[in-house]
């Protein structure tokens, strides 16, 4: 079931969705060669604990996972597309990191991602980078009352497909409140004009992911969490927690 908010629980959300991106901003500050993948996982929770904020992702286990997810970021490097786990990895000169984070406020949740460079950055990463942001806003300005989910994921697939990328199948968006993964899910691909009805007082994560060789092809690693790209090709990652409104979409996770 959808739950639509109201215009006082979207103010909430917001607090939430501005602890994630002070978070993530915090990450990519912290981010550099040496630095290791705990270490960004520890600048995130600095912001949280310092903002009062909860974790939606620390001991989160849907059905799937093998265990609880340990951390507080996904951060996901070069071939890895999400969910990867911080642990000891330290960054080198031009990885592309993905890092998605959460943050509880107010029994509120806000949700978002970023990828981007370490050191001396590929030209084609910077490509594939931009290619999900544009993606992104692709899915946001779609994201208007009277428009259809499918819309949404239109307009995301036809970015990511006609810049030649895979798009991983069965990864997408979702809804998003109380809890980070409600209805409805949000893919990035569809056909427009089909699927439910946008509304004011929905939300939704929106987020393109995008795999640099064209393949949507992915599996499971071992760890049971992080997703990666078969063919090892590199992945980018963009999100952000959307309220659509009758004045258009409100991107509820800028700074």
């Amino acid at each position: 079931m959808v739950e639509i908010k109201t215009d006082a629980s979207i103010e909430a959300m917001r607090e939430a969705g501005r602890v994630v991106a002070q978070a993530l901003a915090a990450v990519q500050d912290k981010a550099a060669v040496g630095v290791s993948l705990r270490e960004l996982d520890r600048a995130a929770r600095a912001v949280l604990v310092a903002s009062g904020a909860g974790s939606p992702f620390l001991d989160y286990r849907p059905d799937w996972a093998p265990t609880p997810f340990p951390a507080v970021v996904c951060t996901s490097v070069n071939d890895a597309i999400v969910h990867g786990i911080p642990d000891d990895y330290r960054l080198r000169d031009g990885d592309l990191v993905s890092v998605d984070c959460g943050a509880i406020r107010g029994g509120w949740v806000g949700d978002a991602a970023v990828s981007f460079t370490v050191g001396t950055a590929r030209p084609e990463d910077v490509r594939l980078i931009r290619i999900a942001e544009r993606a992104l806003e692709a899915g946001i300005a779609a994201a208007v009352v009277g428009n259809r989910i499918g819309d949404i994921a239109h307009a995301v697939g036809r970015v990511c497909r006609t810049a030649g990328y895979g798009i991983p199948d069965g990864f997408g968006g979702h809804g998003v409140g109380r809890q980070m993964h409600e209805d409805p899910g949000v893919p990035n691909e569809g056909r427009p004009g089909r699927g439910m009805p946008l509304r004011h007082g929905m939300v939704l994560a929106i987020e393109p992911m995008v795999i640099a060789s064209g393949s949507d092809w992915h599996y499971t690693a071992d760890d049971g969490w992080t997703i990666r790209t078969t063919d090892g090709s590199r992945a980018s990652h963009a999100e952000h927690t959307v309220a659509i409104t009758d004045d258009g979409p409100r991107i509820l996770t800028a700074l």
